[in-house]
């Protein structure tokens, strides 16, 4: 599958994604990623800092899902794929690269890079729109609350 622009968009502006895997057992495993970026029209990548049950997990199962939600909007995506773990080659090379080029990480810290095939994606929106609540009423009231949070 093709991630379109604002798939695009999504994953740029937020680049957190909230990773689930499934561990040996059957259960999940939910571990945020602060480094997934859109890697080319049908990757995502992060980088494995401190991923320990999420790199593990993925090397018995592929079973990979990433959502990055817009926390002020309450819109996002949910992207499901099967993730690979690079610890070196071309690929591997390529995208700690680009991550110490373009983003100025300390890619010392990553010990592999997980590629994520997309195989599919759809759109997460919160029930806050259910009501008929606009974009824009929707974003003004977590800006608020946001913003609320800095205060107390």
């Amino acid at each position: 599958m093709r991630l379109d622009d604002d798939m695009r968009r999504v994953v740029h502006e937020q680049s957190l994604g909230f990773v689930a895997t499934v561990c040996p057992d059957g259960t999940p495993n939910l571990s945020p990623k602060g480094t997934t970026v859109v890697w080319d029209d049908e990757h995502l990548a992060f980088l494995h800092v401190c991923s320990p049950g999420t790199v593990t997990n993925l090397t018995t199962n592929p079973a990979i899902e990433i959502n990055v939600v817009d926390p002020i909007l309450r819109k996002g995506y949910r992207f499901k794929g099967r993730g690979e773990v690079l610890t070196g080659g071309a690929t591997y090379d390529e995208v700690l690269a680009w991550f110490a080029s373009a983003r100025g990480s300390d890619i010392s810290r990553a010990s592999a890079v997980v590629l994520v095939q997309v195989d599919d994606a759809a759109p997460l929106v919160s029930p806050a729109y259910d009501s008929g609540a606009t974009e824009a009423e929707v974003a003004a009231r977590w800006r608020s609350h946001h913003l609320g949070l800095t205060e107390r």
